[in-house]
């Protein structure tokens, strides 16, 4: 047996890049993954774009990470956001810094991120094999191997770098939590985050499809006590609300506590109520001969002007040149001040990512070595780290993995 062979269980943004860390530095690695095909999930993230990192310094990075966050001060001092833009560009990838410094390739398309990790394993000769992972071999409190459901593998060390429980069709289903428990690791219950949210308002489903930039959200608890605020962009489903403001709101709200939790949408945030008022008397005064429900396209999309107007409690068909001060200020909180009731969150199948997970006081934070077992190792989604939207986990699953590729020794024997 080679002093340095190398076992990842889990083809993803981290076992890719533990992977090629460990076989850079002259490990012999096998790349075990249920899926024929390496990153599924990288595949369908930022809408089939791949959101790979967040260009931001250290402390944004860290501001980002409401779970655990300075588990990771380690990894991101190892490999940080600017690393990963160097190596994926190093890898023929020309990348792009968006709003919110999110960062994506130029050409808009996952599959390059993926390419290029594959290039890395076919170049540093990566063993990648398509099985399922289905226990640790584990003698005298050290990871000797894995069983699959083919055969068994036999390594120096093991890392379990396969992922969390959103998305199960893309091999992401929690079954690395069972390996973690198989070497008497304690895991923090699994919870929805980054998750769509389904609110008690039925008007919502006649808005589905509708999405909105350049508004405000708010969201409130049971006392009124302001959880989140932001500015940005969200969408309308038929069950309620998602978009990248909803994902990163669902962070901050509790499970236990969901169903006393409110959400206001300020329409027009960059108008004040006076400067809006006054807009909306110019529109009454430019189509006062109209229906006021045929008045507003100048001032709302057109989906979200029958909501408003009802909302609002006026006579859709009545004259603009009729409406009262008193309607007036109605239909003006209803654009400042659009409020929905929380139902629940989505199943977290639909998670983009899964908060909770092996729990990080039984990790070495300097190498992502388990501190129970000595040859195992973790990295990605399957520890209990998990960040806002922004590329901001893509890149915790980059650096965890790089620094447990980097930290394997080479006499583990």
């Amino acid at each position: 047996m080679s002093s340095n062979s190398i076992i990842v269980v889990g083809a993803g943004a981290a076992g890719c890049m533990a992977a090629i860390t460990a076989a850079k530095r002259g490990s012999s690695v096998t790349l075990i993954d249920r899926n024929p095909k390496i990153g599924r999930k990288l595949l369908i993230t930022g809408k089939g774009r791949c959101n790979v990192t967040n260009n931001c310094d250290r402390d944004t990075l860290m501001s980002s990470i409401p779970t655990n966050s300075r588990f990771l001060y380690s990894a991101f001092a190892a490999f940080s956001p600017q690393d990963t833009m160097n190596f994926f560009e190093d890898c023929g990838v020309p990348l792009k810094t968006e709003r919110g410094n999110r960062v994506f390739p130029v050409s808009d398309r996952s599959m390059d991120i993926i390419d290029a990790l594959f290039r890395q394993i076919i170049k540093y000769r990566i063993d990648l094999v398509n099985d399922s992972v289905t226990e640790l071999i584990i003698e005298n409190n050290r990871v000797t191997g894995v069983v699959t459901e083919k055969t068994e593998y036999r390594a120096d060390c093991v890392m379990i770098c396969c992922g969390g429980c959103s998305y199960p069709q893309t091999g992401s289903d929690g079954y690395g939590y069972v390996l973690a428990r198989q070497a008497g690791h304690t895991i923090t219950d699994p919870a929805p985050s980054l998750i769509p949210i389904e609110v008690q308002e039925n008007w919502c489903a006649d808005l589905q499809g509708l999405s909105l930039k350049n508004v405000s959200l708010k969201v409130f608890n049971n006392k009124n006590k302001e959880v989140y605020s932001d500015f940005g962009e969200m969408l309308f489903t038929h069950y309620g609300l998602s978009g990248p403001m909803v994902l990163s709101a669902s962070s901050h709200m509790s499970i236990k506590k969901s169903s006393e939790y409110s959400f206001a949408i300020d329409l027009k945030p960059a108008l004040t109520a006076e400067q809006l008022d006054r807009r909306i008397i110019g529109d009454l005064e430019k189509y006062h001969n109209k229906d006021l429900i045929n008045s507003l396209s100048d001032l709302l999309p057109k989906k979200m002007i029958p909501v408003t107007v009802m909302l609002s409690e006026i006579d859709p068909h009545k004259k603009c040149s009729e409406i009262t001060k008193a309607e007036r200020t109605s239909l003006l909180r209803v654009i400042k001040n659009l409020t929905l009731t929380f139902k629940k969150f989505r199943p977290i199948e639909e998670a983009i990512v899964t908060s909770g997970g092996v729990k990080v006081k039984e990790i070495d934070p300097k190498t992502m070595e388990s501190k129970l077992c000595g040859g195992l190792y973790f990295a990605g989604e399957v520890i209990d780290v998990d960040a806002y939207t922004g590329g901001f986990n893509l890149q915790i699953a980059f650096s965890t993995g790089y620094l447990a590729g980097k930290s394997i020794k080479n006499d583990e024997v």
